[in-house]
């Protein structure tokens, strides 16, 4: 993977925070496939086209095929097609996972998601995304008296999945109703070119900067639709933050007793108030918010050490065939095919 600076979306920023944990245990951590003697690859995403990634399943093919058989493999899947609309995300996935030994999901939601689509290793696990307690920190919140309450969100992508069919409706009921002397809305990210009236917009901000902002606000939303897991959410929530989600995805299971669902455009209205009514309840459960980097990184270091120590059994289950010359032609005319419908 080539890690990015600034702001660059989630997967990005796991990368960032399981190198440095694993250093920190005095692990080596490379982000190409140029050592002889790596003990374990993890794949983050098979779409060699895409900036961040180095490598894909071919290249790691050929890897165990030339360089070291016995080196691990792990697939870490945090995406899907139902997420922006795409046509064969999920079938790039399944495709890729083929030669795998360990498949790694953000969500028990996007797992049942892809096991029902499509076969995928026997051996998996879900392990949640977490953020940086030292950058996104608790603070406890307290409803205004004297000015209106600051909602916000933050998205990197623009896609309309996003939420924006609730954003949009949030911005006529600003504009348009008494709820606008209440609440105002602020967007931090990059946004589609809409004709907003009262959502306020900002550039994408990262780190210490967004988590500044986002703790000069009382409330979060995400409307996002079919969202594998995430980072936004959780950076909020470990803000102190109470939540207004979307029954979508895997929302539901990271933001369940932290906040208050909402279907649609239809009820976020009414779901915002009954947040209101009952905020004090969830800023208070938001003090022991689980989803840390902390946690998430100790559970892969947990899982590597658990594979490497059952190398030889799980090496012996590998079908070999799946690491041919032939296979590795097959595989990457298969994958440039589905890159092509996949854009």
């Amino acid at each position: 993977m080539h890690l990015q600076t600034g702001s660059f979306g989630g997967g990005n920023q796991f990368a960032t925070l399981l190198t440095d944990h694993l250093r920190k245990l005095g692990h080596e951590v490379y982000f190409d496939l140029t050592p002889s003697d790596l003990d374990l690859i993890l794949m983050t995403d098979p779409r060699t086209t895409l900036k961040s990634v180095a490598f894909g399943p071919v290249e790691i093919m050929r890897y165990i095929r030339d360089v070291h058989p016995s080196t691990l493999l792990v697939h870490r899947i945090n995406e899907c097609d139902e997420r922006k609309g795409t046509r064969a995300l999920n079938r790039i996935l399944a495709v890729s996972n083929e030669i795998m030994d360990h498949t790694v999901f953000i969500s028990s939601w996007l797992e049942k998601l892809h096991c029902q689509q499509h076969p995928f290793t026997t051996s998996r696990s879900v392990i949640y995304n977490g953020a940086d307690p030292s950058v996104f920190t608790y603070q406890k919140k307290e409803l205004p008296t004297t000015r209106k309450i600051k909602l916000v969100t933050h998205h990197w992508s623009a896609n309309w999945n996003k939420g924006w069919d609730v954003y949009m409706h949030l911005d006529h009921l600003l504009s348009e109703t008494s709820l606008g002397d209440q609440i105002e809305f602020t967007y931090i990210g990059n946004a589609p070119k809409l004709p907003f009236k009262k959502i306020r917009v900002v550039p994408p901000r990262a780190g210490k900067e967004l988590a500044q902002a986002l703790q000069e606000h009382d409330l979060y939303i995400t409307a996002s639709l079919n969202e594998p897991a995430g980072m936004h959410h959780i950076e909020a929530a470990s803000c102190g933050l109470p939540l207004l989600y979307r029954t979508s995805g895997a929302l539901p299971e990271y933001g369940a007793s932290f906040g208050v669902a909402f279907h649609g455009p239809d009820d976020v209205e009414a779901r915002l108030h009954e947040l209101l009514h009952t905020y004090d309840r969830f800023t208070h459960a938001l003090e022991s918010y689980p989803y840390t980097s902390e946690l998430m990184c100790r559970s892969y270091t947990e899982l590597f050490h658990s594979l490497i120590s059952r190398k030889e059994s799980i090496l012996a289950e590998r079908k070999t065939n799946h690491f041919s010359l032939a296979r590795q032609i097959k595989k990457h005319l298969h994958l440039i095919w589905l890159s092509l419908l996949n854009r």
